[in-house]
């Protein structure tokens, strides 16, 4: 393969925590190569660090959903693609982009954030206790991975944690890659039904939580814009987070030297939850972009209506932006990794991420100083077929 020729993008990791081996050498051939999209359109794959940042950072590429292609088949998005609804503001430009987004930014406060350190830390102490009570050897994902960010997004939103069961099934379904166009709209028009009945229930009964803030606030949000940012928050914020914290546990636990070093010092933690955030880059395809206009990036021409597809992943392991990339240390210095992305449509949550991976790693290995893998490493059943990168059940013992 030359970087001349186009590649389609696989979301198969040939090992447990690299990025394809493919994408790999791409990026080691150019930082930005020819790639043709899942319905046959020819775009670009960006695989280097600073080009993904210049790209993303870039007002002459566009979020519009209307305008991208599907990076990998799935039955649901084959067909053209739509205009995003209101309220959809990862899929808008400037100004919709910014107005949804200043309201959002309001509702993450200080003393909201300082709330759910608080929360956090009680209900990742709870779960490790449900562990305890349920005994080793057992599944670390179901117990506790899912459970902790499902709670803390509840809690956010104001959505009923007994409801967890709905949102958690039908944010499977629409994640999923194999699924049939028939179950993946079937659990969006599901998932969004209910969070329109939430809306409806705040709005005759505004709570302490973020949704209510957001309709008694001066946005003067309608009830679809409030569904549609409702559905993103619910999504991203147990799916994404959930991952997180059980990959990252796979991967301290095959990676004992740096799993020792952790518990010899707590301390490091904090700037180890940044390298496992690069190290591991959990989202399949990043950032989808479609040029406006003629565009010349690192000497080559991307054409007004091509679509630039980012992989994080690639450029979290760029070698000409961090050392030994391929290594996981948690004493390495990160600065500015793109796990939550780069530009105006930066993670919102990232801050919130930060906060539960932190309290969940933490309190994880200072319960269980023994904690290990109850199977072979090969035997852990990894999500390849999911948008969101991790692990399906992760069985430890202790």
């Amino acid at each position: 393969m030359t970087a001349a020729q186009p590649t389609t993008f696989s979301t198969v990791r040939e090992d447990f925590f690299n990025p394809p081996a493919g994408i790999r050498k791409l990026r080691e051939e150019a930082p930005i190569s020819r790639m043709t999209f899942a319905d046959g359109h020819l775009g670009w794959l960006v695989t280097g660090y600073s080009t993904a940042r210049a790209i993303l950072s870039d007002s002459r590429f566009s979020a519009r959903g209307e305008l991208k292609h599907p990076p990998v088949p799935r039955a649901a998005v084959l067909e053209e693609s739509p205009a995003a609804p209101p309220g959809m503001f990862i899929q808008h430009d400037a100004p919709e982009h910014q107005r949804y987004r200043k309201l959002l930014v309001g509702q993450f406060t200080v003393r909201r954030m300082r709330l759910l350190t608080e929360w956090i830390e009680k209900i990742t102490e709870e779960r490790l206790d449900e562990m305890e009570r349920i005994g080793s050897p057992a599944d670390l994902f179901e117990h506790f991975a899912l459970p902790i960010p499902s709670m803390v997004i509840s809690e956010l939103l104001g959505v009923p944690y007994k409801d967890r069961e709905k949102f958690q099934h039908d944010t499977a379904v629409w994640s999923s890659f194999g699924a049939s166009t028939e179950d993946v709209m079937g659990a969006f028009a599901s998932l969004g039904a209910y969070l329109h009945g939430l809306v409806l229930a705040k709005r005759a009964e505004p709570g302490d939580d973020l949704l209510s803030g957001l309709i008694t606030g001066e946005g003067n949000l309608t009830d679809e814009e409030l569904t549609s940012i409702a559905f993103l928050l619910l999504v991203a914020g147990h799916e994404t987070t959930a991952n997180q914290i059980g990959l990252s546990t796979f991967a301290l636990l095959d990676n004992p030297e740096q799993l020792a070093a952790l518990r010899a010092d707590p301390s490091l933690m904090e700037g180890a939850v940044e390298e496992m955030l690069r190290y591991l880059s959990i989202v399949h395809h990043g950032p989808t972009r479609a040029a406006l206009e003629d565009v010349e990036i690192d000497g080559q021409l991307i054409k007004a209506g091509e679509v630039v597809m980012v992989s994080l992943a690639a450029a979290n392991r760029d070698p000409e932006r961090y050392a030994d990339p391929e290594n996981l240390e948690v004493t390495r210095q990160v600065a500015a990794h793109l796990a939550f992305g780069h530009g105006i449509h930066q993670c919102l949550g990232q801050q919130l991420a930060r906060i539960e991976l932190r309290s969940a790693l933490t309190a994880l290995l200072r319960r269980f100083p023994n904690l290990r893998l109850d199977v072979p490493a090969e035997e852990v059943r990894l999500r390849h077929d999911m948008q969101v990168y991790g692990v399906y059940q992760l069985p430890v013992a202790w």
